[in-house]
């Protein structure tokens, strides 16, 4: 009678009385809803179609991430009140066999590094966290500034002082140059503990700015670079490559901080979302940001990135891997990333030079960050005339020279 699924009876009549039935329906309706309510109830949903527009118009207000300690039970999840919960040592790590009751410390492998922390006998669980914060970054505590320190020259170099930088243990290797270990992590521990600083001493120092060209006497010596007499030749991240491209482009939003964005569509089903790669638009403007932004999707990690060795969001990665496969240059090639981005090259090129020669030579500066060679001037000016300057930006996010630091 309601929802006009079921089908018309066969019988006529059980159709006369379901007529009969509905025109009853259809009389206690009109007297229910006289003209003044349905008047009354337009003006009320124009009302709340206005107040929800406002409410979509407001700013997103601030948002603060942090472990709550009330909250309603959920099975065995209840809530500590900030009381801390006592920990007992399990035998062989069986729950169903606690042992003594343990206390809040550092493992003992480490202690005697810095020394243990101390809590008072009543305490909360921040104060735990607090305590082991602080003893993290005590001035004496070797471990955090060594390994911090460690890890900014490995960015640098393509290899740390300490060849493990996840293991500064009896397992890790020993440092390269250990008294030059101890006064970058001095200079980081009494500079404000500024990374910045330590940039800014590393990438101006004699030995960040040598030249990759190797030398054959000492090569015959230290083949690796152990000690630095050259620069390691770096390819660029993954994210680096692509933030590249886009500012070469013009197209880099450098816009600081707020919400993430996507490089994919997302598709909700019943079961679980779907991450589109293919169907997302690279002329997309709100994606055209710096790729610390971007949401990473553990489960399903983007091809393009992927295929430029992006490490594995879901492991801890001190050191990435640099392969050197086609799959690359096809990227770079044929991806739809780089051909819209080639394209945004291209008018770049077009508005701000009137040549075709002076657009060849503004890109080949802005692509390897020097003056054409004459004879790079005239094979690519000849491309692009054949071609169209579009290929020639594809052929340029190539060469070696871009995603190369040598």
């Amino acid at each position: 009678l309601t929802d006009g699924i079921w089908a018309q009876p066969q019988d006529p009549s059980l159709a006369e009385q379901l007529v009969k039935l509905r025109q009853q329906r259809e009389s206690i309706l009109n007297r229910i809803h006289t003209s003044e309510t349905r008047n009354r109830e337009k003006k009320l949903v124009t009302e709340i179609a206005a107040i929800r527009k406002q409410i979509d118009d407001l700013a997103d207000g601030q948002m603060v991430y942090a472990a709550a300690t009330t909250f309603k039970s959920r099975g065995n999840f209840k809530p500590t009140q900030g009381k801390p919960r006592p920990i007992h040592l399990l035998a062989r790590g069986n729950i169903l066999s606690p042992g003594k009751i343990v206390e809040p410390n550092v493992p003992a492998s480490i202690a005697s590094k810095a020394g243990p922390f101390q809590l008072a006998n009543q305490h909360t669980e921040s104060d735990r966290r607090v305590a082991l914060a602080k003893w993290i970054t005590r001035q004496d505590h070797p471990l955090t500034w060594r390994s911090m320190a460690n890890r900014l020259w490995l960015y640098h170099f393509g290899q740390g002082l300490v060849e493990t930088p996840n293991d500064f243990g009896r397992m890790g290797q020993l440092p390269s140059h250990p008294a030059l270990l101890d006064w970058l992590a001095c200079e980081l521990r009494d500079g404000e503990q500024s990374i910045k600083r330590l940039h800014r001493l590393i990438v101006t120092s004699n030995v960040y700015r040598q030249s990759s060209h190797t030398d054959a006497q000492n090569a015959a010596i230290d083949s690796n670079n152990r000690y630095l007499w050259r620069m390691n030749r770096r390819r660029l991240a993954a994210e680096e490559i692509r933030d590249s491209v886009l500012s070469v482009s013009g197209r880099l939003n450098l816009k600081m901080n707020g919400p993430g964005f996507y490089l994919f569509k997302l598709e909700k089903t019943a079961h679980s979302p779907h991450y589109e790669y293919h169907k997302y638009d690279p002329n997309d403007a709100t994606s055209h940001r710096r790729s610390v932004y971007r949401f990473i999707v553990r489960s399903q990690p983007d091809p393009f990135m992927t295929t430029l060795d992006c490490a594995d969001s879901s492991q801890s990665t001190p050191q990435r891997m640099e392969t050197l496969t086609s799959l690359q240059a096809l990227s770079l090639m044929n991806n739809r990333f780089t051909l819209s981005m080639a394209q945004h090259f291209a008018q770049r090129l077009q508005r701000e030079q009137a040549s075709l020669e002076g657009q060849v030579r503004q890109a080949i500066t802005l692509i390897t960050g020097r003056p054409p060679r004459p004879t790079e001037q005239q094979q690519l000016t000849a491309y692009a005339r054949q071609f169209g300057l579009n290929n020639l930006c594809r052929l340029l996010f190539n060469l070696s020279e871009f995603v190369y630091i040598d």
